[in-house]
């Protein structure tokens, strides 16, 4: 019974009694006497339960033909239905039922139509609460990377890994699907992202050793900031990276995972999808510009915090991954169980120097000496030594003992200095 029922009953409870006048009891209910009137005569003939509007519990002048309903439902039931983990839910069977079979039914109106009918439950649980912060107030201020892991095709393929980036301040989203979150996944989704809006100011990552890594006793005795591939590409770029304690700390761009293992999944199980490439030509068409129209909001500042694009020669240069090895005498440089014949500069044979390897995402190698390009063939690794077979008889790590000379008791060594000195002045006396 709700207050306002409450208060009618004991007001004219009061009135019935004859402790209370009708026309303060108008007032004290907010409406005419006429109408007081009326409801004290339903209360004595009735009770509480004549105090319930007439229209409480028919149909709604408002509501859909029952004939639409039905078909919606149907349509629920045999298209967008089944178990839990692939049905759809009421918004987006509602926005399939707009653009596929054209009936435009609200979201919460098809849940209710669900709920009655079994074909929807309420299955979420409810969370440790947690206070949430609050959104950035610049576009570009600061955007959320990481990457997913889920069977995005189903069983037609196997686990893929989607990299998605998201602003914090504005929730727009790019994402890429590959096979692992590597570094190479990270910066072509990143490249992507920049190539589209600019660079941003900061990245906010977990604690993977694509991102972030511990420094090592050298770097922590003498403060050196410790670096993996793609932090030194974040650098050379001057966007900050952010590494979160908790996937609570990043949880824009873990809703947004939970957002697309629900709908992505469905769409590319309606397209037949089963490859990376047709994933990704979907997802760059069709999937993120509806996406972002639906979910993405103005930030609550008008200035972008982006800087401009570099080229497209910058980002190549930046975009590689970079390592540092010495030269041989004999002018080779090995480089992940790879060796490279550089061609001699000089007639020198240099000091051990330092060369810069670099390499692209296509497998390209660069070598450059003091920033100068060096030219270099591959050639086979060197032949490993034989092994001696063993002899018979004898064990393969047996080494002859050593023979160790001993002076005989009558050497000089083994007489003290005194008796030497007398033997000598006996014989240049000519003594025996």
């Amino acid at each position: 019974m709700g207050r306002t029922r409450l208060t009618r009953v004991e007001v004219l409870s009061r009135v019935k009694a004859g402790t209370l006048s009708l026309r303060s009891a108008a007032t004290l209910l907010a409406v005419s006497y006429r109408q007081a009137k009326r409801l004290a005569q339903r209360y004595r003939a009735e009770g509480a339960k004549g105090l319930t509007h007439r229209s409480a519990g028919g149909p709604s002048n408002h509501a859909r033909p029952p004939a639409e309903r039905e078909r919606a439902l149907a349509l629920v039931r045999a298209t967008y239905g089944g178990s839990v983990d692939l049905r759809f839910g009421p918004t987006l069977a509602a926005e399939h039922l707009a653009s596929e079979d054209g009936i435009t039914v609200h979201h919460d109106t098809l849940r209710r139509w669900m709920l009655a009918t079994g074909l929807w439950s309420r299955t979420r649980t409810r969370s440790p609460h947690r206070q949430r912060r609050e959104r950035k107030a610049h576009f570009g201020e600061l955007v959320q990377l990481d990457g997913s892991f889920h069977l995005w095709y189903e069983a037609r393929a196997p686990r893929g890994c989607l990299m998605t980036l998201v602003d914090d301040a504005t929730g727009r989203t790019l994402a890429r699907l590959g096979a692992e979150e590597t570094i190479w996944a990270a910066a072509d989704v990143l490249r992507r992202w920049i190539e589209g809006y600019g660079v941003p100011l900061a990245l906010y990552t977990d604690w993977k050793n694509v991102y972030v890594r511990v420094p090592t006793a050298e770097e922590q005795a003498t403060g050196a900031v410790p670096l993996t591939q793609f932090g030194r590409m974040c650098a050379a770029l001057g966007i900050q990276i952010i590494a979160a304690s908790s996937p609570q700390a990043k949880g824009r761009v873990e809703r947004n995972h939970g957002t697309h293992q629900d709908r992505l999944v469905k769409k590319l199980r309606r397209l037949g999808v089963t490859a990376a490439a047709a994933a990704n030509a979907f997802l760059e068409t069709t999937y993120l510009p509806e996406h972002n129209a639906r979910f993405a909001q103005a930030p609550r500042s008008t200035d972008d915090f982006h800087r401009r694009t570099p080229s497209g020669l910058t980002l190549d240069r930046v975009l590689q991954l970079e390592e540092t090895r010495v030269l041989s005498n004999d002018w080779v440089i090995r480089y992940d169980t790879r060796y490279f014949q550089v061609a001699r500069q000089s007639h020198q044979a240099p000091a051990r120097s330092t060369v810069l390897v670099r390499e692209n995402a296509a497998g390209a190698i660069e070598l450059r000496y003091r920033g100068r390009l060096m030219r270099w063939t591959e050639i086979p690794a060197p032949l490993a030594k034989p092994t001696v077979a063993p002899t018979l008889g004898r064990s393969p790590t047996a080494v002859p003992a050593r023979r160790v000379w001993r002076p005989s008791a009558e050497h000089p060594w083994r007489q003290d200095y005194g008796t030497i000195q007398q033997g000598v002045v006996e014989l240049a006396r000519g003594g025996p």
